[in-house]
């Protein structure tokens, strides 16, 4: 055990001395962060800017205006009828509300007053104002109704509906959602560099025996399982420090909430740090060199991640490629964290726990199989 004590302090010397590998492995993942902001940046509630030309100018008109202007997130604007198309095809409005002639008078007849909304952004516009417009004339014409034509008797109803002693409050609640977008964003990001930084590390046991660094390790007290027990310790070791600074930096620095207890979160990568090491193992087993390596780490590493949704919504993509990231410990790892994002317990999420152990476990059996098999590069077990 000393031995393969002494090897680990050494790589990770060699590591920390080294200020271009303190960038790749410490600082790179936090690019994603950057990256999270970016696509999700804006979380703020957007103002609709609506203008209202008012045909009719009654009392009911007026008040109508009223209505929408109190509405939460509608910036509302008196405008002329002949300035509508400009200031929408400009961008300063969003929507034009017009109330037509005759307006109040349909209301009072039980009639379906005219109202015309413009806009050249479509549903996602008109719909959210039409909602409330609908509600509040279909108040109007059930107080007409009960007035029966009377417009003395409407005035009356209309003011107690007005002065109604019950009030309805409304309290804007704190939307997660792009919380959880940006955490998943990151992570997936790190999962990359967790890749990346598993295969890299990998890959100096092909550098060290192509520079005979290895074959003058092993004339001393130091077999080859130690020498590979070091390279796993040294991994997890690097791949721990990336996931805490990272998260870390994600909560603390930049106050994007996951909503997931730190620490519970920190365990789930690390199912998939052990996922990373055997992978890159696999990949150093079969390669003849560390040329070989680095091109197999490309070939599989960056599509698996684009495949499993580390980039983008898996949901977006093909139902045949969605089936293909079931396969992927990518896409276990970032369904685990969606599901504790939903309130479920990792008690309840074994199932996804024990596929990414399964996963590792698979790898590391095939790299010492490979290992052990391989005479051209020497066993290392």
């Amino acid at each position: 055990m000393k031995e393969v004590l002494w090897l680990v302090a050494n790589s990770l010397r060699s590591i920390f001395t080294n200020k271009r590998r303190i960038f790749s492995y410490v600082l790179v993942p936090l690019l994603g962060i950057f990256i999270a902001f970016m696509a999700y940046g804006d979380t703020g509630p957007a103002k609709l800017h609506a203008g209202i030309v008012d045909l009719d100018k009654s009392t009911l008109s007026k008040n109508t205006t009223s209505f929408i202007a109190g509405l939460d997130n509608i910036k509302v604007s008196n405008v002329s009828q002949t300035t509508v198309k400009n200031k929408i095809s400009s961008g300063t409005l969003d929507c034009a509300i017009i109330l037509e002639p005759g307006f109040s008078k349909a209301i009072m007849n039980g009639e379906k007053p005219e109202i015309e909304i413009v806009s050249i952004k479509g549903a996602q516009v008109t719909a959210f104002i039409k909602a409330y417009l609908n509600n509040y004339i279909g108040n109007l014409h059930s107080l007409s109704t009960a007035a029966n034509g009377d417009t003395a008797v409407f005035n009356t109803l209309y003011q107690n509906y007005k002065n109604a002693e019950f009030k309805v409050s409304a309290h804007s609640l704190k939307d997660t959602s792009k919380n959880n977008d940006m955490t998943i964003q990151t992570i997936g990001f790190l999962l990359m560099i967790m890749l990346n930084s598993a295969g890299g590390l990998s890959e100096l046991i092909l550098k060290e025996k192509e520079n005979r660094t290895y074959f003058r390790l092993m004339s001393a007290p130091i077999d080859g399982k130690k020498y590979v027990l070091s390279n796993i310790i040294v991994n997890m070791v690097i791949m721990t420090i990336q996931v805490v600074v990272t998260l870390t930096a994600m909560t603390q620095v930049f106050g994007i909430s996951a909503g997931i207890p730190f620490w519970e979160m920190t365990g789930v990568m690390m199912f998939f740090a052990l996922v990373s090491v055997g992978l890159s193992l696999v990949i150093t087993a079969f390669a003849t060199s560390s040329t070989s390596a680095s091109a197999l780490q490309n070939l599989i590493m960056t599509p698996t991640c684009l495949l499993a949704g580390c980039f983008w919504p898996v949901e977006i993509m093909p139902k045949t490629a969605q089936k293909i990231a079931d396969f992927l410990p990518q896409r276990w790892l970032l369904d685990t964290l969606t599901e504790l994002q939903k309130g479920h317990t990792l008690g309840s999420l074994s199932l996804n726990l024990a596929t990414l152990f399964a996963f590792a476990l698979v790898f590391f059996m095939i790299a010492i199989y490979k290992f052990g098999r391989n005479n051209n590069v020497r066993s290392f077990i």
